[in-house]
């Protein structure tokens, strides 16, 4: 029965936990409104080798991340579903990845199921696959060539190894084509160790070749094809976004050698109380093949990115992937001697956090209020179905360990689906901009110049009037590389030069304006601009439109 209905069972949880929630809220900024301008830049111009943000060189990533976002585009329309379905697919390819790859290991139906479950319910991966930029695809790729790994040093005919190792190497050119050099070194991490033990040093130099030969292949048209186009790539991408961002001493998001070991436990989450004993099992079975190489994916990847300076907490989604199939092993083995234990804990831990998260909110309302308009009561709602259907859930687990085990997977589909469409005015207002834009588009369009202070908002609106030529208001953030170029330096405009240069745009025609007003300096903003213009407020977020001035 469960070789027969995991698999259309899996298919349906991913369809109702990953595919129906991906509408229900705005675009978030920066990320989300930025892969989506340039995906969709991509399908406007034709530009397919070189990332442009807003029409302005954008070199920090690679360039197949943005086609497949750009191809949800294409298929599903320039809408929020679009934009985050490439999100939602690479995720769903990972859980399936987990279900194939633990039936290779232990052709067992109830390890594979119980491993995937846990896999796809993880908060952190059901987040980030409707959450829109290039992390749930990179990740895949990742996970595709941990799972390439086993299947060539698992396989016994010719044919298979040279299929796998064929895997390999597709896995490791579309990762580098996603998000750089990372995809080539993981998978060395795992596979040098493992080869040394497992005294197969050879076979790994030998069809290794083969993986290189296929990574090339894949991956050398596009670099060849944006060196053409842009020479400077290269020198900015592996400078700029690899060595600098790992090792130098002014990295980005600069963090301690043990910020991820604390990240990993939550990432678990809410199947926390699961690892100690995942642990314990896979360090007393550590000398076996299997067990052995599980560690070494799940331990060489998050060693590597500790000793990086440059830390974000998306960097090591890829080490959940053999986590959860530790994970799976465990709670089969558990589930098959009756031993509920560990699930009752789970169920309890999960619930006190429910808890506890429902009083503090209840106490915020009361002393503070989170929520503070009365349009916002269906939000409030939403929230407490949340928390109370969380609770509920793992209370059945704590009750009856043993025959509702995956109940905790109705609390992380109750937090997907309800909680992103219902966060108060004061985040919504303030990080999705592009559905307070949706309100102007009319008269939006209607402007000739553009100008923004924000460029997580002049990405928002830029995506949503299909049109990259925002003029940036003393603000260039990431673009700064690019926006240096001589064909692209006009798009600056400093304070210096904004009054003049509204004068100028005003007797082109109309002017939209959208500004983020968080303090004072970007107030003094505002006051530099005319005062004869229509004015709109949501949030920290201003739109203001200037009709033409006469020449």
């Amino acid at each position: 029965m469960i070789r027969r209905w995991a698999l259309p069972l899996l298919l349906l949880a991913f369809g109702v936990f990953y595919l129906l929630p991906l509408a229900t809220h705005g675009l978030w900024i920066p990320d989300e409104t930025r892969y989506a301008q340039i995906s969709q830049e991509m399908l406007l111009t034709g530009k397919w080798a070189s990332p442009h943000f807003m029409g302005i060189r954008y070199f920090e990533k690679p360039a197949a991340g943005y086609w497949m976002i750009a191809l949800g585009q294409a298929i599903f329309g320039q809408n929020l579903f679009g934009v985050r379905f490439a999100s939602a697919l690479s995720t769903g390819l990972s859980i399936l990845l987990v279900y194939f790859v633990a039936r290779r290991l232990w052709n067992d139906p109830r390890k594979s199921l119980t491993s995937a479950v846990l896999y796809m319910s993880f908060v952190s991966v059901a987040l980030l696959g409707g959450y829109a930029n290039l992390d749930p695809q990179f990740t895949f790729w990742v996970n595709l060539t941990g799972a390439a790994l086993w299947f060539c040093f698992d396989s016994t005919t010719r044919r298979g190894k040279l299929w796998s190792w064929a895997l390999l190497g597709f896995a490791c050119g579309m990762g580098f084509m996603t998000k750089g050099f990372l995809a080539w070194l993981l998978p060395v991490l795992i596979a040098l160790p493992y080869a040394i033990w497992q005294k197969r040093f050879r076979e790994l130099l030998g069809y290794g070749l083969v993986a290189v030969v296929v990574a090339i292949v894949v991956s050398l048209p596009w670099a060849l094809a944006v060196h053409a186009q842009e020479p400077d790539y290269w020198n900015f991408f592996f400078w700029h976004e690899h060595i600098q961002r790992f090792a130098g001493d002014d990295a980005q998001h600069a963090e301690p050698f043990w910020y991820y070991l604390p990240l990993l436990v939550a990432f678990c989450l809410p199947w926390m109380a699961l690892l100690p004993s995942t642990l314990k099992q896979a360090w007393q079975e550590k000398r076996t093949q299997k067990t052995a190489f599980l560690l070494l994916w799940l331990l060489m990847p998050l060693a590597f990115f500790s000793l990086a300076k440059g830390k974000l907490p998306s960097y090591i989604m890829p080490c959940l992937l053999p986590l959860a199939l530790l994970m799976g092993n465990t709670l089969a083995d558990k589930l098959a001697q009756a031993r509920s234990r560990v699930l009752r804990i789970n169920g309890w831990l999960n619930l006190a956090l429910g808890v506890l998260a429902l009083l503090a909110l209840t106490w915020f309302q009361l002393k503070k209020p989170v929520y503070e308009h009365n349009e916002e009561l269906l939000s409030l709602v939403l929230v407490f179905v949340f928390l109370f259907g969380w609770i509920i859930a793992n209370l059945l687990q704590a009750a009856r360990p043993l025959r509702l085990w995956a109940a905790p997977v109705v609390g992380t589909w109750l937090l997907v689906a309800l909680v992103p469409a219902a966060l108060p005015h004061s985040v919504v207002y303030n990080k999705t901009p592009d559905q307070f834009i949706i309100d102007h588009i009319p008269e939006l369009k209607q402007a000739k110049h553009l100008l923004s202070n924000d460029l997580g908002a002049a990405s928002a609106l830029s995506w949503r009037l299909a049109y990259p030529q925002i003029m940036l208001y003393n603000t260039v953030g990431e673009v700064k590389y690019g926006i240096a170029f001589p064909d692209t330096a006009y798009r600056k405009i400093d304070i210096a030069e904004v009054q003049q240069w509204m004068t100028d745009a005003r007797k082109q025609g109309p002017v939209g304006v959208v500004m983020r007003v968080k303090g004072d300096d970007e107030q003094r903003e505002v006051d530099l601009l005319p005062q004869d213009g229509k004015r709109y407020e949501q949030g920290n977020l201003v739109i203001l439109f200037f009709p033409q001035s006469a020449p």
